[in-house]
């Protein structure tokens, strides 16, 4: 272990502690770091000397702002997309092995943990937040599709709640994460060093229980009755007519927070939540978000919004098409055929392999 590693691994007692280390970045994860996590994983799966393994981020930020996309944009702008392409089928790999992992995985998702952040956690067997965590998929602002086993989980949480973070791109805090099933306990900040000296030699569960408290009450619970009745539309236009016509502020202001998005995107991402529900695992989605997200990479609006976000940071997209009406089941239907290069298969040994 090196101390500017980009992922930092040690052993500490019986523990395996993997800390993303690229603070001024909020640790974004690179290929390099995937391949580091996986690589540690992969030593301590037979090590008997470890019995628990557990994910934390540098700094006093959060654990992870998500992927590298900006180095997306570069290999989809000036290459083939071939970077892009092998950085998503090892990450979604990392992800389906995180969830299938023999031994307890735990992640704390203090402070930002968005994207990538939440495929590097919210797939664990322990998932704890903190007074400070703000979780979330913000890649409908960017004009992707939310990924990392995001439609499965969205897919999966009460409701429409998880159409609704999707659409909107809105972040979460800790008694609503742990409410979508992004999370599961809550333990204050000044208590996680505590949680890691005592994952030293102690079981999670055991550990988790002694020290775990309850959040302050959530935003969405209280919002559950509108949200369901307007992200339960078919369309995106239609639910942009429903919360427009509900009659609650809130609701409205939700409305205008999607309008601003890629229309495109948001078609695709209620298409993959519709159709993640009737999927039979993880590892089925994750190969769906793989066409999805090797599609989107070919569209004008993927590095339109990485442009507009965070390369000239002008905030104001152009995108392709620009209006709901113009988005056709066509174009939305394209994003779910397999990539030329083919699908990727998560049910072989090598996770990463694709098939032909």
């Amino acid at each position: 272990m090196t101390g500017d590693a980009a992922v930092l691994v040690e052993q500490r007692g019986r523990l395996g502690l993997l800390t993303l280390n690229r603070p001024k970045a909020i640790n974004a994860l690179t290929h390099t770091m995937v391949e580091l996590i996986a690589e540690a994983m992969d030593a301590w799966e037979y090590d008997d000397a470890i019995a628990t393994v557990a994910v934390v981020g540098a700094g006093d930020r959060g654990l992870c702002a998500g992927g590298d996309v900006v180095s997306l944009y570069r290999d989809v702008t000036d290459g083939d997309g071939s970077g892009a392409a092998a950085f998503w089928r090892d990450e979604y790999a990392l992800n389906a092995r995180i969830a299938r992992y023999p031994k307890p995985f735990v992640a704390i998702q203090d402070g930002i943990v968005l994207g990538g952040g939440i495929g590097v956690s919210a797939h664990g067997s322990h998932r704890v937040v903190t007074e400070r965590s703000k979780l979330g998929f913000p890649e409908v602002t960017i004009g992707y599709i939310p990924d990392v086993g995001a439609t499965w989980l969205l897919a999966q949480a009460p409701g429409e709640l998880g159409v609704r973070l999707a659409l909107t791109a809105g972040n979460v805090g800790p008694a609503d994460a742990i409410l979508v099933g992004f999370s599961d306990h809550f333990i204050s900040s000044d208590r996680i060093p505590a949680l890691l000296l005592a994952l030293e030699t102690e079981e999670p569960a055991a550990a988790i229980a002694r020290l775990a408290s309850e959040p302050e009450p959530g935003v969405i619970a209280a919002q559950r009755d509108w949200t369901d009745a307007a992200f339960g539309a078919s369309s995106v236009t239609g639910i942009l007519d429903r919360l427009r016509n509900s009659g609650d502020e809130a609701a409205s202001a939700l409305a205008d927070v999607i309008a601003r998005k890629s229309p495109l995107a948001l078609a695709v991402t209620l298409e993959a939540l519709r159709r993640a529900r009737h999927l039979s695992s993880l590892e089925v989605a994750l190969a769906q978000e793989y066409r999805v997200s090797r599609h989107s990479s070919m569209t004008p609006d993927f590095a339109e919004g990485i442009r507009a976000q965070l390369v000239d940071k002008d905030r104001s997209p152009i995108w392709q098409p620009a209006a709901h009406a113009d988005v056709n089941a066509a174009d939305v239907a394209a994003f779910f055929e397999a990539p030329p290069e083919g699908d990727l298969d998560l049910t072989t040994a090598s996770a990463s392999k694709e098939t032909t």
